[in-house]
């Protein structure tokens, strides 16, 4: 668990995955994943690939929980890059998906900033990527104000979203880290 101003991260429960769901799966939310998804694919999502990470490797894509009242606000956290054949295959990848009242707030910020700092300072992290499209400004934003460098040379096409790309990757090295 990782502890922020306003903010937990942690772990998955099973009771987490409806609120996930009903909070997250929305055309705001979702317009730069693809668009909304059925019920069994977002639970895929949470249950077949975030609480599986976080069994297996210790981290994952954390629940981002608000500590004034304990609401749901989506996720934050690492993974490692898993498009095959992308040159980040492999990389440690932060991520976040807040669901759309939590947006403009900071949280994004706080829980991005805390998410690298585990990176670095735990998982022992020599740097860290983040993709998003260039088209989604508020993302690639909420990247360079991490201190996070646009990787031009790193930039490929993402089969699961054709209509998107280029993906556009962002990284920071440990060194380059100001939490």
């Amino acid at each position: 668990m990782i502890e922020t101003e306003h903010l937990t991260l942690r772990d998955w429960r099973a009771e987490d995955v409806a609120p996930f769901i009903h909070h997250t799966n929305t055309e705001p939310v979702m317009r730069w994943l693809g668009g909304v998804k059925s019920e069994d694919e977002m639970r895929d999502v949470v249950e077949g690939r975030l609480m599986r990470w976080q069994r297996e490797r210790g981290f994952t894509f954390w629940v981002v929980e608000r500590k004034a009242d304990g609401e749901l606000l989506g996720f934050c956290g690492l993974k490692l890059a898993d498009q095959p054949g992308s040159p980040i295959e492999g990389e440690y990848e932060i991520g976040w998906r807040l669901r759309e009242d939590a947006w403009g707030q900071g949280y994004g910020k706080e829980a991005a900033a805390a998410s690298l700092t585990h990176a670095f300072e735990k998982l022992g992290a020599p740097h860290v990527v983040a993709i998003t499209f260039p088209q989604n400004e508020a993302s690639w934003r909420l990247m360079e104000r991490l201190g996070m460098t646009r990787r031009p040379d790193l930039a490929y096409d993402d089969p699961r979203f054709p209509e998107l790309n280029p993906t556009i990757v962002y990284s920071i090295a440990r060194e380059e880290w100001r939490p």
